[in-house]
C-alpha cells in the first residue's frame, strides 16, 4: 500500500486491515480472556503430539471389549450362595422395581453355577476354572468387583462403557485419549480396532467413532487378513514414485485452499493423506508376523485347534484369529499406537451358557494371558495398560424367557459386574470393590462408569475435568459431569 492509498483509506478499510494485524491479535486476547477463544491454537497437524497435564503413567493402551456382558460370578466373582439357594427366588428386597431385557421376574428363580473358583498367585486372587492362563497373571490384575451402570441393553450399554455415554455421536475413549494426546507414531494411526464378529456389534463403529470431534481422532479399522487397512495397495501401473507425485500436487491444492478459507478440516485432510501414504509400507509389516519366533507363536496360539461346539454366539473359527489380534497389538503399541481396540462378539449367553462361555474363554484365555507375559518381559508392561471389559454382567436368576423349555442363561445385570486392568500405572494383585451374596448390587467400593473412564485419563497423564470440547455452545468431556479417580487402583 502506497503513502496516498494508506492516508485515504476509509474508517472501514482501516477497521478491516487492523483486525488482520496487530488489532486481530488484541482482539483474540480479549476472547480468549472471555473464554470465548481456545487457549490452545488448534495445530496445522491435529495428530501433533501433546503434553499431558501432568506425569502419565501410561504411554498406551489395550482395552479387550468382550462385548455381550460375561457372567461375573462364573469367572471372576465367586458366590457359593448360589448352589445354595439354586431352584430359589430371591427377596423381593433385592429384585424391587429392577429392570431386566427378558427374564419374567415374579417367576425367576437363583440359578447355580457349575465353575471351580481357586486362588492364584501371592495375591491370593479367587479366578474360574475357565480361565486357567490369566489366573497365572494375578497378581499384575487388579480386578474391580464392583462395576455398575446406568444401561441394561447392549447399544447403549455399550456407548456408555465406551464412549461415557448412551447416546449415538460421542467421542469414544480411544478418540479422546489421542484428542488429548496426539498421535507417537509418524507411519501408523494413533488408535486402531479390530474386530472379530461373532454376532456382530449392535453398536458398531460408533463404539470407537470420533463423535463430534475431528475425524483424524477416530479409530482406524484393521481387517483381518494381509490387508488390513481397505486400498492399501496401490493399483496394477501406479508406482510410489507416480503415487507420491499426485499426493504432493493434491495437498499443493489443499494448502492453498485452506490459506484462503482457513478451514482446519483441510489441514486435517492433508495430514491424513500423508499418513495413509506412509502406512502403505509400515502396516503390511506390522500384520506380517512371520518374524516372531516359534515359541512365541505357540504361548499365543496362533496355529491352535479350535474345540468342535455346534453353535456359538461368539462364532465359530475365530479362535486363530483373535491370538493373532493380540500379537498384532503388542507389535503395535511397540511400533508406537496410542491405543489400541481388541473387540470379540459376543458373551451374551440368555442361554447355553455353561459351553458357549466355556468355549469363548478357552478363545480368549491363552492369547490374554500371553499378552500379558509378553509385554512384560519386554518391559512394556510399566507403561502399557491393559484392560478387560464389558457393557454389564449378568443376573444371579437364571432367564426363563416365555418359550425356553429349559433356563440355561442368564440376563442383563448392570447392577454389579467386574472388569480387570493391568500395567500401565495399575497397582497388580488387588481385588478391589465388592459386590452383595447374589452379585446384584455393589456392597463396597463402587466404581462407575465415569469413574472407570476418569482414571484411565489419570494413567495417561490427563485431568479429566480439563480434558474438554466446544461443541454446539457447550464444553464436553468424556466423563461429562462425573467421575472421580479411582486412586485405591493406582501404584
Amino acid at each position: 500500500m502506497s503513502p496516498a492509498e494508506y492516508f485515504t483509506q476509509t474508517r472501514r478499510d482501516f477497521l478491516a486491515t487492523s483486525a488482520c494485524g496487530l488489532g486481530g491479535l488484541a482482539l483474540a486476547s480479549l476472547f480468549q480472556q472471555d473464554g470465548l477463544l481456545a487457549s490452545e491454537s488448534v495445530p496445522s497437524n491435529p495428530l501433533a503430539t501433546r503434553k499431558p497435564h501432568f506425569a502419565p503413567k501410561a504411554e498406551r493402551c489395550i482395552f479387550i471389549f468382550l462385548e455381550g456382558g460375561p457372567s461375573q460370578m462364573d469367572l471372576f466373582d465367586p458366590k457359593p450362595l448360589l448352589n445354595k439357594y439354586d431352584g430359589q427366588p430371591l427377596p423381593d428386597s433385592l429384585v424391587g422395581d429392577q429392570k431386566f431385557a427378558f427374564l419374567q421376574k415374579e417367576t425367576a428363580t437363583v440359578m447355580g453355577t457349575k465353575r471351580v473358583f481357586k486362588k492364584h498367585g501371592q495375591c491370593g486372587m479367587e479366578i474360574s476354572d475357565l480361565l486357567p492362563h490369566i489366573a497365572t497373571c494375578a497378581d499384575d490384575i487388579a480386578l474391580v468387583r464392583s462395576m455398575h451402570t446406568t444401561q441394561f441393553n447392549h447399544l447403549p450399554g455399550q456407548l456408555m462403557l465406551n464412549c461415557g455415554a448412551p447416546l449415538l455421536g460421542r467421542p469414544s475413549l480411544g478418540s479422546w485419549v489421542t484428542y488429548g494426546l496426539g498421535n507417537a507414531s509418524q507411519e501408523l494411526p494413533s488408535y486402531v480396532v479390530m474386530v472379530s464378529k461373532g454376532r456382530g456389534l449392535p453398536g458398531g463403529s460408533s463404539t470407537w467413532s470420533s463423535g463430534f470431534l475431528p475425524s483424524p481422532y477416530g479409530g482406524v479399522m484393521f481387517r483381518n487378513g494381509a490387508s488390513p487397512v481397505l486400498n492399501l495397495s496401490n493399483p496394477d501401473g501406479i508406482t510410489t514414485e507416480m503415487q507420491s507425485a499426485s499426493l504432493g500436487a493434491l495437498n499443493d491444492l489443499n494448502r492453498l485452499r485452506h490459506r484462503y478459507v482457513g478451514d482446519p478440516e483441510i489441514a486435517s485432510r492433508i495430514n491424513s493423506y500423508e499418513l495413509a501414504f506412509r502406512m502403505q509400507s509400515a502396516a503390511p509389516e506390522l500384520v506380517d508376523i512371520k518374524g516372531e519366533s516359534q515359541s512365541t507363536l505357540e504361548a499365543y496360539g496362533i496355529n491352535r485347534s479350535e474345540p468342535p461346539i455346534k453353535s456359538n454366539l461368539g462364532g465359530i473359527g475365530l479362535y486363530q484369529t483373535f491370538s493373532r489380534h493380540c500379537l498384532q497389538a503388542r507389535r503395535m503399541v511397540e511400533r508406537g499406537v496410542r491405543f489400541v481396540n481388541i473387540i470379540h462378539a459376543s458373551w451374551d449367553h440368555h442361554s447355553s451358557l455353561d459351553p458357549q462361555l466355556a468355549h469363548n474363554c478357552q478363545m480368549v484365555d491363552q492369547p490374554i494371558a500371553a499378552l500379558l507375559r509378553d509385554l512384560k518381559q519386554r518391559g512394556l508392561l510399566d507403561t502399557t495398560l491393559v484392560v478387560w471389559g464389558s457393557e454389564f454382567g449378568r443376573t444371579a436368576l437364571g432367564e426363563n424367557r416365555p418359550g425356553f423349555k429349559k433356563v440355561t442363561g442368564r440376563d442383563h445385570h448392570p447392577g454389579a459386574f467386574s472388569l480387570w486392568m493391568a500395567g500401565g500405572g495399575i497397582k497388580g494383585g488387588q481385588v478391589y470393590g465388592e459386590s452383595d451374596d447374589f452379585a446384584w448390587k455393589v456392597a463396597r467400593d463402587p466404581v462407575s462408569i465415569h469413574d472407570f473412564h476418569a482414571t484411565i485419563l489419570h494413567l495417561f497423564g490427563m485431568d479429566h475435568k480439563r480434558l474438554t470440547y466446544r461443541f454446539q455452545g457447550r464444553d464436553f468431556r468424556l466423563t461429562d459431569v462425573h467421575g472421580e479417580v479411582v486412586k485405591g487402583l493406582l501404584v
